[in-house]
Order: C-alpha cells, then sequence, then structure tokens
C-alpha cells in the first residue's frame, strides 16, 4: 500500500483532497484522523504539517508526499519531485515599507529581513552579493518592519492582500511555487507501490487534462461543414455524424474554456446551430 503524506489543513489541504475526489479515490476524513486509508484504492493519507511532509518523505514514514515547493526546497531533505501538479500556486518575494525608496536589490545591503525561510532567502543574497541579517520568525512575518523588529520581509505572496494591510509593496520575486509531488528515492525498488504511483499519476493526469476544456457538440448544414471545422482547434480532429435529416451532420469537438467565446461566435456565423455545451470531468490523452 502506497503512504502519502498530506497538508493537515489549508488551502494546500483542501486542493489535495478535490483533486483526489475527482481522481475518483474515496477517503473517510475525520479532523482527528493522522492517518486514513482509502476505500476504492491501495494508499492512505498520513495527515502533516506542511513542514515536516519532506522529512517524512525522506525518512520513508510516507513514500510519497503533497507540498508545496517552498517547502521542499527551504528543507533540503532527500527525496524527488517526481511531478509538478500545478495547483496551490503562489510565490516568495521580498516586500518593503510602501514609503521606502527602493531602487533595486541594493536596498537591502545592510538591513534585517525577516523570514521563515531563511534557507531560500540566504540562497538568493549570496548569489546576489547582498551583505544583510536575516531574523527567523515563524508565524506573522508581515508584522515585523511595522513593530520594527526587521526593515523588510521575506514570505509567501498570493493576492497581496495581506502586503496591503500592513503598508508593505512586494520588490522582488524570489521564487514562484506550487504544489509537488515527491517520492522517498528509494521508492523505485518496491514493483508494486510504484505499480500504484503509476496509476494514481494516470488519474491525476487524467484530471488535469479536463480542466479548463468544455465538450462541444452543434448540428450543421453539410454545405457548411468545412466552413465550421476549419474554425475548431480541437484534439485531433472533431467528430463528424450524420443526421436522421437529410443534409445535416452532428459535429463534436473539444474547446479550450479560454477560447470558448470566441470560437463559439465564428461557428455561429459559418451555420452551426443548436450549440450545446457540456462540461468534462476526465480526458483520458
Amino acid at each position: 500500500m502506497l503512504r502519502i503524506a498530506v497538508q493537515s489543513k489549508g488551502r494546500l489541504y483542501d486542493e489535495t483532497m478535490e483533486l483526489l475526489q475527482e481522481s475518483g479515490i474515496k477517503l473517510g476524513v475525520s479532523k482527528r484522523s493522522l492517518l486514513v486509508q482509502a476505500g476504492n484504492f491501495p494508499i492512505e493519507i498520513l495527515f502533516l504539517r506542511d513542514d515536516d511532509i519532506p522529512q517524512s518523505v525522506a525518512d520513508g514514514v510516507a513514500d510519497v508526499g503533497i507540498v508545496g515547493e517552498n517547502e521542499f526546497v527551504e528543507r533540503q531533505k532527500r527525496a524527488n519531485i517526481i511531478k509538478r501538479l500545478g495547483f496551490s500556486r503562489c510565490r516568495l518575494s521580498l516586500a518593503i515599507p510602501k514609503a521606502a525608496d527602493y531602487h533595486g536589490y541594493e536596498w537591502f545591503n545592510g538591513k534585517k529581513i525577516a523570514t521563515s525561510y531563511p534557507s531560500i532567502l540566504n540562497t538568493f543574497l549570496k548569489e546576489k552579493g547582498i551583505n544583510a541579517t536575516t531574523h527567523i520568525i515563524t508565524g506573522s512575518v508581515e508584522i515585523a518592519p511595522g513593530i520594527g523588529l526587521a526593515d523588510a520581509i521575506f514570505d509567501i505572496v498570493s493576492t497581496g492582500s495581506t502586503l496591503i494591510s500592513n503598508n508593505l509593496r512586494e520588490v522582488e520575486v524570489v521564487m514562484q511555487s506550487e504544489a509537488v509531488l515527491i517520492g522517498n528515492p528509494e521508492l523505485d525498488l518496491d514493483k508494486e507501490k510504484i505499480k500504484v504511483l503509476e496509476e494514481l499519476l494516470f488519474r491525476f493526469d487524467a484530471v488535469k487534462a479536463a480542466q479548463g476544456k468544455k465538450y462541444i457538440m452543434m448540428n450543421v448544414p453539410d454545405d457548411c461543414l468545412n466552413n465550421v471545422i476549419a474554425e475548431l482547434p480541437g484534439i485531433k480532429s472533431p467528430t463528424v455524424m450524420p443526421l436522421a435529416q437529410k443534409g445535416w451532420s452532428s459535429v463534436h469537438t473539444v474547446l479550450d474554456e479560454k477560447r470558448f467565446w470566441e470560437i463559439i461566435g465564428k461557428l455561429k456565423s459559418s451555420g452551426a446551430e443548436g450549440i450545446l455545451v457540456l462540461p468534462i470531468e476526465k480526458m483520458i490523452l
């Protein structure tokens, strides 16, 4: 049985549980449970603090883990990134008081920077040749400049609202982060667990492929088929089936939601009628 370490609460927890659910994995999750076994798939979920996940995977307590890339890089534990999952995106940035006069990296020379990610910050400062002092804080890093504890902060930024509410402004993005699936380096030695992992990744890919896609069905006069098909950027080529009414066909395809309204207008202008739009849950490529 494959054991997966997952964050016990927060946005990463919510999005991980949603991914597992969309992958057809049923979990009877209780807030008091540390270890939960899936009812229909050979995995068990170990709920931990996010900063404990890299260590648990490196030590073999968990076979794989879903964690923010920022935590994985900061902890510097012996584990491998198996897959980037594309959710829980954020960035690690340097922020300073709004009133400060900022012209570049040199501003940080001689300054004190509060952070919960000293390893990533010190690597960045060394690369840029900046001589600054790192002040490690666990918790509300953003309040440090306001109470005189630091001149600037280095912290996670998602929307930037927390910075604004503390009269700070983001000046440098040091790292982009997202959820990643990490694995124990010795996992390859267990063929059964690798087989389960491959099936799990296959399900993840099917869920991800369907995101932002719509299934489109429409009726098209046969003499307009070439014009309609020319407007469709779907996967490979659309499906065309004759209707009971002579001279008409039904055209089915998949569209990217970002271009949906742009393409729908062109389809109507090209002769398509009775356009039906359906959501896609999974897509096997």
